[in-house]
């Protein structure tokens, strides 16, 4: 007995230390930190490898920006920022990539949380807040048919597929070719590794079959994810999201794990040949 109070104290050490160094400040007392949270969530899913802390902030946001936990998001929209693990511009680049795959109302929540966090680890810091940065430029072209010609382009690359849907319905057209894929995706504020890691999670938690599938193959198949580090993906999101999403996300990685590897093969065999 006296040696598992060791292990369990241990552990629950490395899990107050972890919270520490995660979240920026310090684990609250008692009963307001859970064994759960400091055993599991920090000692042990947080500081695993092959994801870096970095990654795996855009997993979490995602995921406590969709959910109704109000102090949860203040949170770690602080600890991000506050660490240095994303700058504003990221910050401000996963609440519009967050919108557009989990919801323009709770994305205008999570922007004001930024706002304020942003301001309150300054007045911390004795130091004025700066100025917003400059919108980023867009990328794409201004002309219409311009536009949905590289958003065309842009859908087929991204989710690693030879066609495009229809431009003349006003839902596919002008959201997903036009500003979705023809501008969104394109923006130069996050990487692609980034953007996918938000969107997995933000397909997860949505309970959307066709975009889960299509969006956990498209960021393996991209080798844009590996797939350690999609595993990984899952198991920071079922911390957050919880068991059974989490353990369904886990079944359509396996899923698509196994699809990307018989292409890749067949594509080798084709190149051989």
């Amino acid at each position: 007995m006296q040696t598992t109070d060791t292990a369990t104290g241990s552990r629950s050490e490395r899990g107050r230390q972890a919270f520490t160094e995660v979240m920026t400040f310090d684990p609250p007392p008692g009963p307001a930190a859970p064994d759960s949270l400091l055993d599991y969530v920090f000692a042990e899913v947080w500081t695993r490898p092959v994801l870096s802390r970095r990654d795996r902030r855009f997993v979490t946001l995602a995921c406590v920006a969709d959910s109704d936990a109000e102090q949860l998001l203040i949170d770690h929209v602080y600890a991000a920022l506050n660490s240095g693990d994303l700058s504003i511009v990221e910050m401000r680049e996963t609440v519009l990539h967050f919108a557009v795959y989990a919801g323009w109302p709770k994305a205008s929540r999570f922007n004001i949380v930024v706002d304020q966090q942003w301001d309150r680890i300054h007045r911390e810091r004795g130091l004025p807040v700066p100025a917003p940065e400059p919108l980023l430029p867009l990328v794409t072209p201004s002309d219409p048919e311009e536009r949905l010609v590289r958003g065309t382009q842009s859908f087929k690359d991204v989710n690693c597929m030879p066609f495009a849907p229809d431009r003349n319905n006003p839902y596919q057209g002008a959201g997903i070719l036009n500003f979705v894929f023809g501008e969104m995706w394109l923006r130069p504020g996050l990487s692609m590794k980034a953007r996918r890691l938000i969107t997995v999670a933000c397909v997860g938690f949505q309970d959307a079959p066709l975009p889960i599938l299509s969006h956990v193959y498209a960021a393996l198949k991209s080798r844009d994810v590996s797939f350690e580090e999609m595993d990984e993906l899952a198991l920071q999101f079922g911390a957050y999201c919880g068991l059974p999403k989490g353990t369904y996300l886990s079944q359509v990685i396996r899923e698509q794990k196994g699809r990307v590897v018989h292409e890749w093969r067949v594509e080798a065999e084709q190149e051989q040949s």
